[in-house]
């Protein structure tokens, strides 16, 4: 399990790249096409993080609850954050992949609520939902890779 992790915190290393050099008026830009925005994109993996693994194995998320009511799957960008407020974002996107190492290896996940996701895998243990949430983030890598070209 220990490889899935160091995928997820080299995911996030090279989405967290994507944003240098951007203003906060770009991450918020949804350019045509697209559904959302850079900033929306990244405050979702946080989110579905902490959903997929600290909420379906019956714990509480690691990350407050207006961000998840804003940035769970099926919303749209409906929040401009302040650049305070996405500091806190980013801390949380590049703090918790270490978080759920040492609370996986602590043993804390026994329970887990059987989940299938939009893309037809059934998550029945987290030995399923650490590796589908790295499919989940390069998903999201990539649109925030297209984003950027339209910026």
């Amino acid at each position: 399990m220990e490889n899935h992790f160091e995928i997820l915190r080299k995911a996030r290393a090279l989405t967290f790249k994507e944003l240098e050099g951007l203003t906060l008026d770009q991450i918020h830009i949804i350019p045509e096409g697209f559904k959302n925005n850079i900033a929306w994109n990244v405050a979702h993996l946080v989110v579905t993080q902490q959903l997929l693994h600290y909420k379906l194995s019956g714990l509480d998320c690691l990350c407050p609850d207006d961000l998840i009511e804003a940035h769970k799957k099926g919303t749209f960008p409906t929040k401009t954050f302040t650049e305070e407020e996405f500091e806190e974002v980013k801390e949380l996107f590049m703090g918790l992949p270490d978080t759920l190492e040492e609370d996986f290896n602590a043993g804390i996940f026994e329970n887990y609520t059987e989940y299938p996701t939009s893309t037809g895998v059934l998550m029945t243990s987290m030995d399923i939902a650490i590796p589908f949430n790295n499919f989940h983030e390069g998903i999201h890598y990539g649109i925030i890779r297209s984003i950027k070209r339209f910026l």
